[in-house]
């Protein structure tokens, strides 16, 4: 199976693979959070969405609280 976008992708705007994890977790949750608040359901899954928001480099990391930043 065939992660997209690639993972070497993913990494060049979070570069260590474990906080990138945590980053589409979180990211994650809010989005699915943000639904469940609107009453709609999105086709997309949650986490396909944060994935995708990382890779567009529309969420970056601050290292100093590695809180999420959207990035616009």
């Amino acid at each position: 199976m065939m992660l997209y976008p690639a993972m070497n992708k993913l990494t060049t705007n979070i570069p260590n693979r474990y906080l990138l994890v945590n980053v589409v977790a979180r990211r994650a949750r809010q989005i699915a959070q943000a639904e469940e608040d609107a009453a709609e359901k999105n086709d997309t899954k949650p986490v396909t969405l944060a994935i995708q928001e990382v890779a567009d480099g529309k969420l970056s990391v601050a290292a100093a609280d590695i809180t999420i930043t959207n990035v616009e």
